[in-house]
This record gives C-alpha cells, sequence and structure tokens, in this order.
C-alpha cells in the first residue's frame, strides 16, 4: 500500500512537471516590490484525491504603479498548506515559479496529504501574501464513506446577472463543486445586461486571458474557489458558441479555428486548478480534460467532454453552422455519429464496468433526457434541437446501453448547459414507457444565463413524459448529496436577473433511491 501510494505521488508529481520547469525563453527574476496586490484573482484548488489536491492561482503584474515585469520573466512564488485554519500546523511547503509565458499562472500538485481531511493553503511573492484558501482530499479508495456533499453549477454568463449563486455555494458545506460548463462566455449579450464585458469576442489568446480575469475578478467567484475543491469541465462557450469538434457557427476554416481552440484551451488551464496532460505540447487544439474520481467505496464521479470529439451537427443550416432544430433528419440516426468519440465512450464503457462503488456520476455538460417537441402535424416528424443528446440518439444509446450492460443500478447522470433545473428518467427507449429506466438525471440551472421562455418549456414538457420536473425561470445551482441509500438533488435558486444582494431559497427537492433507477419527489 505504501509502495502504491509513492508510485501515485510521483505520477502527480510527473503529470505536472512540464508547468514547473522554466521555459528555455524565461529568466530567473527579482520579486517587484508590490504597490498592488498580485493575488487579486485569488486562490483555488481541483483535483480532489485521496492523498492530493491541485492548488492554483495567478498573478496579476501589470497594475497601476507596480514596477514592470518582462514577459519572459520568471517569478518565485511560496505555497504553504496547513491542517488548520489559524495557519498554526504546517504540512506541506515549497516554492516554484510563475512563468509570464503561462500569465504568470501557478499549477501545484500537493501530494502525501491524509484523505478525507480539510486543508488549508496560501501563496506568497515577496512582500505580497495571497487570500487563505480551503480544500479537501478524497475518502480512501475502500473507506465506507457515509456522505459526499456536491454543488453542481454551470453557465455563469457575466453580463446577464450577479454571481450570488457563488456566494450561497461558498457557505456551504462541501466536498467539491463540480463545474459543467460554461464558466466565461465569448459573446456579449443584448439583453438583460446588468454588467458587461467591456470587450469584443476574444480571438488571440491574450483577449481569452483577459475575459477570464474579468470572471475571476468577482468576489463571489472567488470565495466559492476559495471555500471548496472544484472538478472542472468545459462546454462550448470557453471557446465559441456551438462549435463541435473542429467546426464553429461560422464555418471558420479548421486551421484558423483550431488556433483560436488552442488559444481559448491555454487560457482555461492558466485561470482553473485543472492539470495539462505532460504528454501534451503547450498551446495544442487538443487537450484531454475528462477524468474519474473516487469517493471512497460510496461513489465514482466522470467527468466526460462534450464538445471537443463529437460529431459536427446533423442536418446543418449550411449558411450558419451550430445546434438548431429540425425535423425529419435521416442524419441523426447514422451508427457512426457521436457526442463523446469513440475513444472516450470506450474509456467510460470499461469505466462502468469495473466500477465498484456504490454510486455512479456522470458529470456532463448538457440534458441526455429528450427535449424534442411533437410537431402534430401529419408528415412533419418530431422537432429535434441538434446540439444536445437529442442532436447523437444513437451515442445516447450507446451510452445507455453500456449502463444496462455493466449490470450498474445506481448511475446518476448530472448536467448543465440547458439554463433549467431537470429531474428525468433515462431510458434505453426515450419516453416509452414500456422501456425499464436505466438511470436517473438531474440538470442545473444556470448561475446567471437567461433561461427558456416557459411556453415553450411547457411544450417540451408535454411532448417528454421522462422529464419528471422542469423549470427554467431562476437561476442558481443544485446541491447534491450522496448517501449509502440514496441521491438527493435540491435545486437552489433565485429569480432572473440575479442582482448583487439576492439570496437563494429551495425551488425543489428530487432524490433517487439505491438499487432504483428514476427520480422521485424528496420528502
Amino acid at each position: 500500500m505504501i509502495r502504491r501510494r509513492q508510485l501515485g505521488q510521483a505520477a502527480l508529481a510527473c503529470a505536472l512537471a512540464q508547468w514547473q520547469l522554466a521555459p528555455a525563453q524565461s529568466q530567473a527574476s527579482a520579486v517587484p516590490r508590490w504597490k498592488s496586490q498580485p493575488f487579486a484573482l485569488g486562490v483555488a484548488s481541483g483535483l480532489p484525491r485521496p492523498d492530493s489536491v491541485l492548488l492554483w492561482t495567478r498573478l496579476i503584474t501589470s497594475a497601476d504603479g507596480d514596477e514592470p515585469v518582462a514577459p519572459d520573466a520568471a517569478l518565485p512564488v511560496t505555497w504553504e498548506v496547513f491542517a488548520d485554519p489559524a495557519l498554526r500546523q504546517p504540512v506541506r511547503s515549497g516554492q516554484t515559479r510563475a512563468f509570464g509565458s503561462r500569465a504568470f499562472s501557478v499549477h501545484v500538485p500537493v501530494a502525501g496529504l491524509q484523505s478525507g481531511r480539510d486543508y488549508w493553503y496560501r501563496f506568497q511573492c515577496g512582500s505580497a501574501v495571497s487570500a487563505v484558501g480551503h480544500t479537501r482530499t478524497a475518502c480512501a479508495p475502500h473507506e465506507a464513506a457515509t456522505r459526499l456533499r456536491l454543488a453542481l453549477a454551470s453557465c455563469q454568463h457575466w453580463e446577464q446577472g450577479h454571481y450570488a449563486a457563488h456566494r450561497d455555494i461558498a457557505s456551504q458545506d462541501l466536498d467539491a463543486v463540480v463545474f459543467v460548463g460554461d464558466y466565461i462566455y465569448e459573446g456579449t449579450s443584448a439583453n438583460y445586461t446588468i454588467r458587461q464585458h467591456g470587450a469584443p469576442a476574444p480571438q488571440t489568446l491574450a483577449q481569452y486571458r483577459q475575459r477570464h480575469a474579468l470572471y475571476k475578478s468577482d468576489p463571489a467567484l472567488q470565495a466559492a474557489h476559495a471555500a471548496h475543491p472544484w472538478i472542472m469541465m468545459w462546454d462550448d462557450h470557453e471557446v465559441v458558441n456551438d462549435y463541435a469538434d473542429d467546426r464553429d457557427q461560422a464555418y471558420t476554416d479548421p486551421a484558423r479555428f483550431l488556433r483560436r481552440r488552442a488559444a481559448a484551451y491555454q487560457a482555461y488551464f492558466e485561470h482553473l486548478p485543472v492539470w495539462w496532460p505532460p504528454q501534451t505540447p503547450r498551446g495544442s487544439a487538443s487537450v484531454r480534460l475528462h477524468d474519474r474520481f473516487v469517493w471512497g467505496s460510496l461513489a465514482e464521479i466522470w467527468t466526460l467532454d462534450c464538445r471537443q470529439y463529437r460529431s459536427h451537427h446533423a442536418c446543418a443550416d449550411p449558411f450558419r453552422g451550430g445546434g438548431r432544430m429540425v425535423v425529419n433528419c435521416d442524419e441523426l440516426t447514422q451508427p457512426d455519429r457521436s457526442m463523446l468519440g469513440q475513444e472516450q465512450e470506450r474509456w467510460l464503457d470499461e469505466g462502468l464496468k469495473s466500477s465498484t462503488r456504490q454510486w455512479k456520476l456522470l458529470a456532463q455538460t448538457t440534458q441526455i433526457s429528450p427535449t424534442g417537441v411533437d410537431a402534430g402535424l401529419p408528415g412533419v416528424g418530431r422537432a429535434t434541437y441538434t446540439d444536445a443528446w437529442d442532436g447523437y440518439p444513437v451515442a445516447r444509446r450507446r451510452l445507455l446501453e453500456s449502463v444496462q450492460r455493466s449490470g450498474q443500478r445506481n448511475v446518476v447522470t448530472l448536467g448543465g448547459d440547458v439554463h433549467q433545473n431537470v429531474a428525468a428518467q433515462l431510458r434505453l427507449r426515450p419516453n416509452d414507457l414500456q422501456s425499464p429506466v436505466l438511470a436517473s438525471e438531474f440538470v442545473t440551472t444556470s448561475i446567471t444565463s437567461k433561461g427558456m421562455a416557459p411556453g415553450l418549456l411547457d411544450q417540451i414538457r408535454a411532448s417528454n413524459p421522462d422529464i419528471a420536473y422542469a423549470r427554467s425561470d431562476e437561476r442558481g445551482y443544485t446541491l447534491i448529496q450522496v448517501t449509502p441509500k440514496g441521491v438527493q438533488a435540491e435545486f437552489r435558486t433565485t429569480p432572473h436577473p440575479v442582482e448583487r444582494d439576492a439570496s437563494l431559497r429551495v425551488q425543489s427537492a428530487w432524490a433517487v433511491e439505491l438499487n432504483r433507477a428514476g427520480v422521485i419527489r424528496a420528502g
């Protein structure tokens, strides 16, 4: 067991080695005499494992009044981890460097920690000291854990509201935040604008860095990052709306679009507690983000990438790409179409078959249950939106066949993207009440982004009996609690648009019972 732990620690250290080693053009630099706070974007942690976490921060070196810092500089940053909030019991410490070529971001893998424990951490660069962050390691792989509490969140358009949901998340007693996409928005909203991006849609690395820094400047978002470890997955707006693999809505030349995607991916890494795979060159347009997390014998979490590897949208508009409503689209049923890509599909299939944890949570970025609308006209088929799983029905069937083959009865999918709270049943044949329920679904509403019109949602619900609950008029997040007996989802919301001082309440609560697939009202 000790040998296995040592090997795991070594692997984690090697995995981020390329981000700790100095780029060839970087020079060791003297620390500026700070007049402003270089840790103005806060601190964060992620990748919670039984014996390790990843710590993050970024130095802002261009504030007014500070000494100029060369773009190829490498600034020394000290990090410390403590076993108590008063910072009197040091556990780990060290020094790394923040490189200008990486926006002076810092990623520190801290190994050798105890499982299921709370830790506190901070950074220092010269005379500047960061805020203190709190993190928590996962339970040991074979520990009989009795509880896992998660905040499920997505879709936080800066312009459409304030981050009151993050303030609420920061106040909760959580094991982790699971964020399933649209951390930033590249586009500007003409409606419901409470605050503005103040810049056009990003195209370059510098512009994506600027957009991330704007979002990270929000105090409530900083508080949620500092309070809990985060488990991350991206969707489309981290790059551009409705992209699919190498195609965007404008049908940009694929080589040119992939350069934009590479810039967006690098900025995403630089601003979040996620790791860049060591075998992947920096600046690559293809980066593996999907991952697996274990919480004792209680739960296993898969994070699934539904953007990078997906097939292009079916029956696409020749003048504008992306998702749209289609009818009588034969391309939808082509057998080779995939949402996850073949490699990721195989990886998940093997994981489900081998998992021995009680609960299997599939955290992906959108709604899996059907949302098509019956046209009700002779010769006119069901209207289907092609950007969601409805646009990939054969891939959805393969996913549920994988659940069925695995024999797992406690599979719960977690999603976002659609800006509404959803509790739904997942069947091999959607909406066929004779088809057994194989898994349960919870989708969280958006942090701020506007939801669909209630009238359209009423039509969707009427056409899809698998949807047990759906509501799109409020913003917030979902509090997920996993115990040996069941999973409960508490939809915590506030009216749209979200005001700065808004408070959240429980809109509705749903549950899944052990060994009984399907959602039921809680309480």
